[in-house]
């Protein structure tokens, strides 16, 4: 289990973290931790001193040939493998962006509740509060644009946002916790089972059926209704009318819309496909009308049905 917490000054995001790490029995891995126990063994006192002022010079080549960002996640990579863990900061939202076992917590909340935990927490007035809610701020979003070259504010770095506004710390401990454990728990599908049945096609008339028949007959590939098209949206973006061909034939890249059925939806077809057409002018769709199906089917030897 690996959790990373991205938190805003003043929204208990330490708080919440210490408690979580009480309730799953979990060392927290800092920056602070980092530094001085690992960190130390490959940065002189200078480029330690560098380090704390400026994100620029964790993009410098230590004397081992590689930046001291790239100590940093080969570390955090290796105390993940070796244990369960929670990472407190670092980059480490993107670090394990793709790891199978992490899940990627932000704790945010509003300015006016920042500033007020932090005007009581540091006993200073509101002007300071904010100058210091800002300056932080600022340097958090700066070691994550310098180093990683993204915001820190990308909603998509993460799993799971809370907004400390109306939540306890013992309330988003325990939504991290099941949150985690449910992720923990939730089987690895990245290898797929050679063995697993595909479910048969259900068609929804007749003829698309006999139509599919055909194709196989002259080992013509094709999907069955694979793709839907929005055609009709309201004011306020909504769809309200999709389409959803037939067939596609992926060796012609071209969609197959039959028209078998009762002929007073021809003309309802008809329009659907001409707005598609206009609205995807690089898709090719074509209508295959009764009389030709028929045709076909009976060159087939399939028994045509109405």
């Amino acid at each position: 289990m690996i959790i990373t917490i991205s938190r805003q000054t003043g929204s208990l995001g330490q708080e919440i973290t210490e408690l979580l790490a009480q309730k799953l029995d979990l060392p927290i891995i800092t920056r602070n931790i980092i530094m001085d126990k690992w960190m130390a063994q490959v940065a002189c006192k200078h480029e330690l001193h560098m380090l704390k002022e400026s994100p620029k010079y964790f993009l410098v080549n230590s004397k081992e040939g590689i930046t001291f960002a790239e100590h940093i996640e080969k570390i955090l990579l290796d105390i993940a493998a070796e244990q369960s863990v929670i990472i407190l900061g670092l980059g480490a939202q993107i670090i394990f962006a793709d790891h199978p076992e992490a899940i990627n917590i932000k704790i945010m909340a509003p300015n006016e509740i920042r500033i007020n935990r932090i005007i009581k927490s540091h006993s200073i007035g509101i002007k300071e509060a904010k100058r210091f809610l800002d300056l932080t701020d600022r340097k958090h979003k700066r070691y994550i644009s310098t180093v990683h070259n993204l915001d820190s504010d990308d909603p998509s770095l993460y799993h799971l946002t809370l907004n400390t506004n109306d939540l306890s710390i013992e309330e988003a401990a325990d939504i991290i916790a099941f949150a985690a454990q449910s992720r923990k728990n939730k089987p690895f599908t990245e290898d797929v089972d050679d063995d697993i049945i595909t479910p048969p096609i259900v068609f929804m008339h007749p003829s698309e059926e006999e139509f599919a028949s055909i194709l196989d007959m002259h080992n013509i590939e094709w999907e069955y209704e694979p793709r839907t098209f929005p055609i009709e949206w309201d004011v306020e973006g909504n769809i309200t009318q999709a389409f959803s061909p037939d067939f596609y034939l992926p060796r012609f890249d071209t969609y197959i819309e039959l028209t078998t059925m009762d002929q007073r939806y021809v003309s309802t077809k008809k329009k659907k496909v001409q707005k598609l057409k206009k609205l995807y002018p690089s898709i090719n769709i074509n209508i295959v009308y009764k009389k030709d199906f028929y045709t076909l089917a009976k060159r087939f030897g399939l028994g045509g049905h109405n």
